[in-house]
């Protein structure tokens, strides 16, 4: 591991509360843009404090989080206290990488496996896990899925004597101190992607988010829910596509540090541009396995420490301009958001003197989105 960035928890300082307020503004466009002052004043509230249990680590304690660089997939490793729990496993041909790199890290047991959702980027190396490695509990949204990938972890979970189990919303465990909770999701979907097992794990004073592949519609129903969402580290959803990761479930996780578990020059276009400036206006620090290989989080419980393989500075990470050479500054967010009238077809910058009633309005989160939707630029506002 080379490059290594240290975090202190963060105080309410003018900044963040800047930050709050730039970011609440976005999830009101988000929202509809209906009774917009309210939900702005609701919105820029610091964040409530978390609800989940929370266990202070014992002296010689240790936690790490090692998101496994598997490519255009996801596996992340926690260890705490000498106990181990997978989340994910890559596609079918990193089962081998994956079982090479818990061994080098000295698992020889993992107390829970979960499969965050069925798609091959996700489930793929769990049979090689399973096959490789004893395991208390195995988890997933659902216990059949017509793919050999998911059959194949089915089949050898059961071959250790366990089922696999769809865990309910609200159950805990414990990882030696570390305690991780099931948020999401909060409801029934039709889309693979937005039935991926949201955990949400505490260590100390420290927090992170395991969200898979769940896109914004279930990020806005676990908004809705009241999970307690605020939380330090954030594992990107999607690959950091823009379907996920919008401003209102930004703006109720608020997290200092975002994890892309990407392939380097995928098919997909990953990481897109519209997840990666609202990131940026969220003013989080991003780190992409693409680019900086395996990223190792570590925490003593009050602080904790970010590493990774390769040394690449934070403006190549998510950079500001094309070329990688320039960061935007989170002590200044861009919101990129445009109304639309659904009645003359012409959409406006927020701040348009000429915006149409409530009723009328579409949100558009670039200016792209607006013309290919076959609206023109307002003649005042945009020229």
């Amino acid at each position: 591991m080379k490059e290594h960035r240290s975090h202190q928890k963060r105080p309410l300082t003018a900044a963040l509360f800047h930050r709050i307020t730039a970011l609440a503004l976005a999830a009101a466009l988000a929202l509809g843009l209906t009774a917009c002052q309210d939900a702005l004043g609701a919105l820029a509230q610091p964040p409530a404090a978390s609800s989940a249990q929370t266990v202070q680590p014992a002296d010689g304690s240790s936690f790490s989080m090692d998101f496994i660089d598997v490519g255009q997939a996801l596996s992340v490793l926690i260890t705490c206290d000498g106990q181990s729990m997978l989340y994910d496993g890559g596609n079918v041909e990193d089962g081998s990488l994956v079982v090479s790199y818990l061994q080098g890290k000295g698992v020889t047991r993992l107390e829970y496996v979960f499969c965050s959702h069925a798609h091959e980027d996700h489930v793929g190396g769990l049979a090689a896990v399973m096959a490789a490695f004893p395991a208390g509990h195995a988890y997933a949204p659902v216990t059949s899925a017509d793919t050999k990938c998911f059959e194949d972890f089915v089949n050898y979970t059961q071959q250790q004597g366990l089922t696999l189990e769809v865990p309910a919303v609200g159950a805990t465990w414990q990882l030696g101190s570390a305690t991780v909770r099931l948020l999401g999701p909060v409801a029934q979907y039709d889309d693979t992607n937005d039935t991926s097992l949201v955990l949400r794990i505490d260590y100390g004073e420290t927090s992170f988010l395991l969200t898979g592949d769940m896109e914004q519609d279930a990020e806005d129903d676990l908004v809705a829910s009241g999970a307690p969402l605020d939380v330090d580290v954030l594992q990107v959803g999607h690959h950091g596509s823009e379907t996920s990761t919008g401003y209102v479930f930004l703006n109720a996780v608020l997290p200092e540090v975002g994890v892309i578990s990407v392939g380097e020059g995928n098919s997909y276009g990953h990481p897109h541009e519209a997840a990666l400036s609202r990131l940026r206006d969220a003013g989080v620090d991003v780190w992409r396995t693409d680019l900086s290989g395996t990223i190792r989080i570590t925490s003593d419980g009050t602080n904790y420490a970010v590493a990774s393989d390769k040394d690449v500075p934070p403006e190549q990470q998510n950079p500001t301009l094309s070329d990688g050479s320039g960061q935007q500054s989170s002590s200044q967010p861009a919101i990129q958001a445009y109304i639309g009238n659904i009645n003359s077809k012409k959409f406006h910058l927020p701040s348009c003197a000429n915006l149409p009633d409530p009723a009328n309005q579409i949100l558009f989160s670039s200016y792209e989105q607006a013309v290919q939707a076959g609206y023109e630029p307002c003649g005042n506002c945009l020229g």
